[in-house]
């Protein structure tokens, strides 16, 4: 994502300077208006760049040209139009709350969720049957297992595959991996391929 224009920085300027009390050092302000702007790249999250230390100071002039900032001697202080600027907007402009990290589900919980969407497709689901995590049936009294789902947190990817293979061998089931580390379907299927050409082809 490309820098923000520096008009888009005077209210996080007015923002922070409120919260610390209406008087700050630049040097500190370059860093704690990054966090408005959590989706830059990587490479512009330096707050010690040229180009992000030319946009705040562009920002910051307009703020004194409107009254609203004060400058002196490498500290900004809010002028009591630019507090007031900033009171009123103080709902309006303030950076997005940190994502904590996502829990990882567990064997359990992938299983019990593949059991309610087969439930909620009109399958009757099973969890624990036989040898497998999850089967689906078209009926609970229907010999055949249309679906065959693994659930792969930890333990061997190989013992994963020997079953689902084998149903289906047995019954051609559709087998189903649910990998639960895999950030996205494409790592998935990089961490996968080296199986699939080989004796799990006819699943792949």
């Amino acid at each position: 994502m490309a820098l923000p224009e520096s008009a888009r920085l005077e209210g996080p300027i007015l923002q922070e300077l409120l919260a610390l009390g209406g008087e700050e050092r630049l040097r500190v302000l370059y860093r704690r208006l990054l966090a408005y702007f959590p989706h830059l790249d990587e490479s512009e999250r330096d707050c010690a760049s040229a180009r992000w230390r030319t946009l705040v100071q562009r920002a910051g002039a307009r703020l004194v040209k409107k009254g609203e900032l004060r400058r002196e001697a490498g500290r900004w202080a809010l002028t009591e139009r630019g507090r007031q600027r900033a009171e009123a907007e103080k709902m309006l402009v303030e950076p997005p709350p940190e994502e904590s990290p996502r829990r990882a589900l567990s064997h359990e919980e992938l299983q019990a969720m593949l059991v309610e969407i087969g439930r909620l497709l009109g399958k009757h689901a099973e969890r624990e049957h036989e040898r497998y995590d999850v089967v689906w049936k078209d009926s609970p009294l229907s010999p055949r297992l249309s679906h065959v789902f693994e659930v792969q947190v930890h333990g061997k990817l190989e013992s994963a595959l020997a079953k689902l293979k084998h149903a289906y061998d047995t019954q051609r089931s559709k087998p189903v991996l649910v990998v639960s580390d895999a950030r996205d379907e494409r790592r998935a299927r990089e961490w996968l391929r080296p199986y699939f050409s080989g004796s799990f082809h006819e699943i792949g």
